[in-house]
């Protein structure tokens, strides 16, 4: 009878460490973009055309590193970084593809260009504007300790 709940109960750990994925910058560099107008805006957006990899991941629940942004901590905008603020998207050094937007019922309390894990659920968004390419809802964030 042990034998067979630790077998039950090593089971179970192994489901639930398969239940989120491991996401790197790598498979969200799976995607190219191209100029598309929104008349709506008046102006043009970059496109993106996602790649097979990267869509793998839609719908599931994923882990990814990177640095915490607050852009707009009132307005509740946080966002995932694949480099620290100075040399990130909004500074023009890299593309949407390397920020992910972040999606907190309770939002942390952590300072620009801390260094977190992530963990939520991968949503793909190729046309709401208002929005990142790349969204993570249901967030739960972890401080990474060096």
């Amino acid at each position: 009878m042990k034998y067979r709940f630790i077998l039950i109960l090593s089971i179970l750990s192994i489901s639930v460490g398969w239940s989120q994925k491991e996401m790197t910058w790598e498979d969200l560099a799976d995607v190219t973009f191209t100029e598309k107008y929104f008349p709506e805006y008046g102006q043009f957006f970059l496109y993106p055309k996602f790649g097979d990899l990267v869509k793998t991941f839609e719908g599931e629940t994923v882990k990814i590193k990177g640095y915490f942004l607050n852009i707009s901590p009132q307005d509740k905008l946080f966002i995932l970084s694949k480099s620290p603020w100075a040399s990130c998207f909004f500074c023009g050094m890299a593309g949407p593809e390397t920020a992910v937007e972040l999606q907190f019922d309770d939002p942390p309390r952590f300072k620009t260009d801390d260094i977190v894990t992530i963990t939520g659920k991968f949503v793909i968004n190729p046309d709401d504007v208002m929005h990142f390419n790349y969204i993570l809802v249901d967030c739960k964030a972890e401080k990474v300790v060096n």
